[in-house]
């Protein structure tokens, strides 16, 4: 497995729906195609759902890209995530991780600062031109 075969697989916007589902834990083929097969809702109108053997190639994707393994229950074939798959993806992500770091810590910040704004504005007796004077200061 390659990491441009898992993020090519995961670009279509029905397999990372079928990963959410797998990630809820292991699941036959059919169970899968009926969740998406049933019709959806979008923009007003009713579509409908994906085909049988339309999910059962979207799976077949996703296995050989290693995001997920399968094995054989009696007839029926059960999906899992693969963790291994999942890791080479984590670990290229994580590549990544440090430059967000900054930004997520500073809106942090940001949001607990205006919780607390909103918890002096809410007291009795505070005026919120109070809780901004003392910031200034």
């Amino acid at each position: 497995m390659t990491t441009e075969a898992a993020f090519d697989a995961l670009g279509d916007p029905v397999r990372r729906r079928i990963m959410e589902l797998l990630g809820e834990g292991e699941r036959p083929a059919g169970a899968v195609a009926e969740i998406l097969g049933e019709p959806l809702a979008s923009g007003g109108q009713e579509r409908r759902g994906i085909s049988q053997p339309a999910v059962s190639q979207h799976l077949k994707v996703l296995r050989e890209a290693g995001l997920v393994t399968v094995r054989a229950e009696g007839n029926k074939r059960i999906y899992g995530v693969d963790a291994e798959g999942l890791d080479i993806v984590r670990a290229w992500l994580e590549r990544f991780a440090d430059g967000f770091a900054g930004p997520l810590d500073a809106l942090e910040t940001e949001l607990a600062r205006g919780k607390r704004e909103r918890r002096l504005a809410e007291r009795p007796g505070r005026a919120r031109g109070e809780s901004q004077r003392r910031r200034a200061a």
